[in-house]
């Protein structure tokens, strides 16, 4: 593979990291910023599962190679079935729907990226690119919620990858959903950081009035330059605080959360992250610190060497302060706030701006008592 397909590290930040495992991250070239243009990822490493391994490296041919960028390639998916349940203690739901896999946002730090080695395919690079489109979701749902055994809780929408990200404008799938949900009375809550939301403020108005929707909008930064680092194809920070005011004038319950928080990179926003959302007309809040699962730890940490090579350490350091002396700790409970002295100190400060600021912890409960089965298509099945 040419040089101009992957970029070393500076000399200075291997000398700084020393022998140390970080220093091994380091050294493994990544793809130039020219092919990852508007990506999160800074590499494209084979998935834990995978037989044989992908590995950059100069094969001597110098600049006579260039390879293009990578482009966002969809794909569409016929669904089985379209609700996920969990058991999570420390989830408030246990079920939920992705209209998508893979997403286009790019986030550095979102946990969801593992799933795509599911699927034979990286965390990295192709986690962003190659995206999987439930073309059948809103048929899936209805026989779904059509089964006479079916009880009904509230669905979340957008708790692994978002249902609006800018593949949504053409699919519409995410609206689709909401149209089966409309019609059946059926609670759901949504998570994006995407201000395409407001696409459906007609049919989320009219759901808010029968208490069948809440919305958190996630806002890590109100830096947009910062925020295009970290989440490159996200809403700005901006638009996000804008759909948040719109949400809310419209009478829809909207909870701002700072998620994730990152020790030295952006939790010394969190009061002014909820100020800004309960300025808007946020009536709740949340807050979650960064985890790093699986792959997530080295797409992360390459993002870090790329973006703050002189915080590198001192992040990493203060991570591993708050997850037991780990990259991460996926125990229930502690895995969405932490240990240790700095993750006390960040979860105080939260409390005492819901405090402040007159935010809420839970939004109210949404009915389940107005749920309507979905009509039958099939005369038949309308007999029994």
């Amino acid at each position: 593979m040419g040089l101009h397909a992957a970029y070393p590290p500076p000399p200075a930040l291997l000398a700084q990291l020393g022998g140390s495992p970080d220093a091994d991250l380091a050294r493994r070239q990544t793809v130039t910023p020219d092919r990852n243009r508007g990506r999160g990822a800074m590499s494209n490493q084979s998935g834990r599962f995978e037989r044989e391994s992908r590995e950059t490296f100069d094969d001597g041919w110098g600049s006579l190679e260039t390879l293009p960028a990578f482009e966002t390639n969809e794909h569409e998916e016929k669904a089985k079935t379209v609700i996920t349940r969990n058991t999570s203690p420390d989830i408030a739901f246990d079920r939920s729907i992705n209209p998508y896999r893979g997403c286009e946002h790019g986030c550095s730090y979102c946990f969801a990226r593992p799933t795509h080695t599911y699927l034979g395919l990286s965390a990295g690079l192709d986690f962003e690119r190659e995206l999987f489109a439930k073309v059948n979701a809103a048929d899936r749902l209805r026989e779904e919620l059509g089964k006479p055994r079916y009880g009904v809780k509230p669905i979340g929408i957008g708790t692994n990858t978002d249902p609006y990200q800018p593949i949504e404008r053409k699919r519409k799938i995410m609206g689709e959903i909401l149209e089966v949900l409309h019609e059946t009375r059926h609670p759901v809550t949504i998570v994006t950081k995407s201000a395409l939301i407001v696409r459906d403020l007609d049919i989320l108005t009219e759901m808010a009035k029968q208490n069948l929707v809440h919305v958190g909008i996630s806002v890590t930064t109100l830096d947009h330059k910062l925020s295009r680092n970290m989440e490159p194809r996200a809403s700005s920070p901006a638009r996000r605080l804008e759909a948040i005011k719109l949400l809310s004038e419209a009478g829809i319950p909207v909870r701002i959360m700072a998620a994730p928080m990152i020790p030295a990179i952006n939790d010394m926003e969190l009061e002014r992250i909820l100020a800004a959302g309960a300025d808007q007309g946020a009536k709740a809040a949340s807050m979650i610190l960064l985890r790093l699962p699986n792959e997530v730890r080295d797409v992360f940490r390459e993002w870090l060497l790329h973006h703050y090579p002189d915080k590198f350490r001192h992040v990493m350091n203060l991570i591993r302060d708050m997850r037991g002396g780990r990259d991460n700790d996926p125990r229930f409970g502690s895995r969405m706030r932490g240990d240790g002295p700095y993750a006390f100190s960040l979860q105080s400060r939260f409390d005492l701006a819901v405090k402040r600021y007159g935010l809420k912890r839970n939004l109210p409960s949404l009915r389940t008592d107005r749920f309507t089965a979905p009509k039958q298509d099939d005369p038949q099945l309308a007999l029994f």
